[in-house]
């Protein structure tokens, strides 16, 4: 791995390292994060690239046992673009497009109603939608679908009673998409913004017309062109001693483990693939990820998609150009709400002042549920990659932390 010098890309070093020591006094030394990595390019080269804690219980933070740049981390939600990407290819081939009806493809939700009474053992009622589901409401969040751990409503209740986003559960793509056929909508699509399974969903669209298994048309249309070589649903076996162990906070307890790296479920194919959330990947691989976004769809002469498709995707789709914090129903989300937008596939930052952090308008990113984020900044030409393993994401405010000291680096 190669790492530029800062200055040669208009980063102060100096304010890059103190990054580096606020990472291990305030969360790795403390316990509240196992480890920490941070990779921060600009211009498609990395100019930081920090590795700080154990990857495994009891293991050492430094040589052998340390994190490094082969660690591999479960990125969760960060699965998102990816699978939003492989939505873009099939829109580019003329399969399918951005306003296609969902139950065009997945007949299983034609009919679809909206939540009007009933649950907990009352049969639902339900009311028709004022419009239909289409492929948008399934990239931007506003379907009306749900997560189970919203616990805010009866439908998401009932996500949990049928166990349906349960990975190594009964239910795989298409039984998954029926299933949901079954449960009412939250809301009429296009109505709110609520955090939930609409990738996965999508997942499934893009299996169904690219009439392959979603893991194969990855591997094969992304993963490979892009050379990312450690990313995948199920670790290989030859692999499974660079996964780091995850772990969650419990009030009261603090951080307890939630799955060894050496036994993890991470090391069997799910029955359940999910676009939403599955991917194990590397910091180094989901550089090459943004890279690839940054470049305008293309990366070392592998086009994944065009120019002006990702122009698309990192605008913000919300109706009549509102942001999060006017149309989110949800309780928990990758994002903060104020000034954030949201594209196919990516929250995108709309307005900087609203969300009292540095940035750019244009900048668009991520994260994941164990902590792990990721931003791209086309203005500033930057990407930060952040890596750790530790449930919930919103414990701490370590996501716009980071962004503060990094953007705070720059000459």
């Amino acid at each position: 791995m190669k790492i530029a010098k800062p200055e040669s890309h208009g980063f102060d070093a100096s304010r890059l390292a103190r990054i580096d020591a606020f990472l291990q006094d305030r969360y790795v030394d403390s316990g509240k994060l196992p480890n920490a990595q941070l990779l921060v390019g600009r211009n498609g080269e990395i100019v930081h690239f920090a590795n700080l804690g154990a990857a495994r219980e009891g293991g050492a933070t430094t040589g052998k046992g340390a994190i490094d740049e082969s660690s591999l981390f479960r990125i969760a939600s960060m699965t998102k673009p990816i699978t939003s990407i492989a939505f873009m290819m099939l829109v580019e081939e003329g399969k399918v497009a951005v306003d296609t009806p969902v139950h065009h493809v997945l007949p299983e939700l034609k009919g679809l109603g909206v939540y009007n009474g009933g649950g907990a053992g009352v049969p639902f009622q339900t009311k028709p939608t004022a419009e239909p589901m289409r492929m948008v409401d399934l990239l931007r969040h506003t379907s009306g679908l749900t997560y189970g751990f919203q616990n805010r409503s009866n439908v998401d209740a009932a996500y949990r009673e049928g166990k349906i986003e349960n990975w190594h559960g009964n239910l795989d793509l298409d039984t998954f998409v029926a299933a949901l056929g079954q449960i009412p909508l939250e809301f009429s699509p296009g109505e709110a913004w609520n955090y939930s399974v609409s990738t996965d969903v999508l997942g499934a669209v893009v299996q169904r017309v690219a009439g392959m298994p979603l893991a194969d048309f990855f591997s094969t249309r992304i993963f490979a062109p892009l050379k990312m070589d450690d990313t995948f649903f199920a670790v290989p076996a030859d692999k499974i001693d660079r996964l780091t162990d995850c772990y969650t906070f419990v009030p009261g307890k603090g951080r307890v483990m939630y799955d060894r790296g050496a036994e993890s479920a991470w090391s069997q194919m799910p029955k359940l693939v999910s676009g939403g959330g599955g991917l194990v990947s590397t910091a180094l691989d989901y550089h090459r990820f943004c890279r690839m976004c940054l470049n305008g769809g293309e990366l070392d002469g592998a086009r994944i998609v065009g120019r002006k498709t990702i122009d698309l995707m990192t605008r913000n789709h919300l109706p009549g150009g509102s942001d999060l914090s006017s149309m989110s129903r949800s309780l928990f989300s990758e994002a903060a709400n104020a000034g954030t937008g949201f594209g196919l596939g990516f929250a995108v930052n709309i307005d900087v002042a609203r969300s009292m952090i540095p940035g750019s308008v244009g900048e668009y990113y991520w994260g994941g549920m164990f902590s792990t984020a990721f931003f791209i900044d086309p203005v500033e030409r930057l990407t930060m990659i952040f890596m750790t393993q530790m449930s919930p994401s919103n414990v701490y405010p370590i996501r716009r932390e980071l962004k503060t000291l990094i953007y705070s680096a720059l000459t």
